[in-house]
């Protein structure tokens, strides 16, 4: 089968803007990023707030423009040179746009219903295009002047790890020739609500896999790739999807669902659980999905891997969690010698119930580069996503 590189990465989080400054912090021995916010709910609550500067959005409509955009031409530009590159060697309907999203421009719309409950009339900027789900791949296609196929897939937090999964397959069957790649997400009140009303929403710092974990803190983030089959610094190897079917919010709890996805992303890649360096869990802090994932990945890889947590450092950003912690796999397997693994900040309260993990501590390292990654997305519904990451 063909192989398919991650070839650019652009990014911007919590813990900054581009691979540099995201990555002193992401293995930093200090935990930082998700801090306490006002405004998205009645009370100061943790979120991961993106603080940095953000891109203008002169080359979009009026229709287009919203913060969800705007993250995702921050990560864009980052990129910019690679991208025109390769829109220039392979043509622009040679370039296809594969994005994963939930809020879209849900912001927007709240800012424009707040003003209409006040002075009856809609702002003049606003447009409900801002808030359909496939605003982020239109933005990109209109400001690169793509003719490929663009569309954006949702399917909660796994959406965007489920979108490097059809920018691969699109690759492979030769429909194109590069794909940006990636996911984005904003913060909102009605994300904050929605799951406030479910307790699943924690006001301090997020805590995963203590037995004193309560709840997620929410983010928001971009993360885009450029991936072709031209050789670059990571390859994606593998990927596993699967549906539980279980419960609109819970996952089957034995986590049948989430070890199907991690068996076909390891049989995709060919490669077997003891060729695994590290992994990325899915790591929300919620009492359901962190039982689940520690059987899954407590069964499969057994009790010495790797493992950790990065969102108390960005907060869950939703749908572009899967690309954003795709992201982070990228920055262990590139330039970086001494295999330094993102840590896992908890309280050290172990929950007896749980099987044991190997949970990475501040600073650990391998000692040697990282090889191989797996990033595990689990998602409301049940839909579930593994990514098997490869220093090329």
């Amino acid at each position: 089968m063909l192989p398919v590189f991650l070839n650019q990465l652009g990014l911007v989080c919590a813990l900054g803007s581009g691979k540099q400054e995201v990555a002193r912090a992401l293995f930093a021995d200090t935990v930082s990023g998700v801090a306490s916010h006002e405004g998205f709910a009645d009370r100061p609550l943790h979120l991961g707030v993106v603080s940095s500067p953000l891109a203008a959005q002169d080359a979009l409509p009026p229709s287009q423009h919203s913060r969800n955009n705007a993250l995702l031409l921050t990560a864009l530009a980052q990129i910019r040179p690679a991208v025109d590159a390769a829109i220039a060697r392979f043509g622009p309907a040679r370039v296809a746009v594969v994005l994963g999203t939930s809020t879209s421009g849900i912001g927007e719309s709240e800012v424009a219903m707040a003003s209409h409950l006040a002075t009856g009339e809609l702002p003049s900027r606003f447009h409900l295009h801002q808030q359909e789900l496939g605003s982020p791949a239109l933005a990109l296609t209109q400001v690169l002047g793509l003719g490929g196929p663009a569309y954006v897939i949702s399917t909660a937090c796994s959406s965007s790890a489920k979108a490097l999964a059809s920018a691969a397959r699109m690759l492979r069957a030769g429909t194109v020739d590069a794909v940006l790649t990636g996911g984005v997400d904003s913060l909102c009140r009605f994300t904050v609500a929605g799951f406030r009303a479910l307790d699943s929403v924690s006001e301090e710092r997020c805590n995963p896999m203590s037995a004193h974990r309560h709840g997620i803190n929410i983010g928001e983030a971009a993360a885009l790739f450029l991936m072709t089959r031209e050789p670059g610094p990571v390859r994606l190897s593998g990927w596993g999807e699967s549906s539980d079917a279980h419960h609109i919010s819970a996952p089957e709890p034995g986590g049948k669902g989430a070890m199907a996805a991690i068996q076909e992303a390891l049989r995709r890649a060919g490669v077997s659980a003891e060729q695994v360096d590290y992994v990325n869990l899915h790591g929300t802090a919620t009492v359901q999905n962190d039982a689940m994932e520690s059987r899954a990945v407590h069964a499969l890889l057994g009790p010495g891997v790797k493992a950790s947590s990065t969102k108390p450092l960005t907060g869950h950003t939703l749908g572009a969690a899967g690309a954003l912690e795709a992201a982070f796999a990228y920055l262990t397997l590139v330039d970086n010698p001494e295999g330094r693994l993102p840590a896992h900040f908890w309280d050290g309260a172990v929950d007896a119930s749980l099987p044991a993990l190997s949970l990475v501590k501040p600073g650990e390292a391998l000692g040697r580069p990282v090889q191989r990654v797996l990033s595990n997305s689990f998602a409301f519904g049940g839909s579930n996503a593994a990514l098997v990451l490869e220093r090329a």
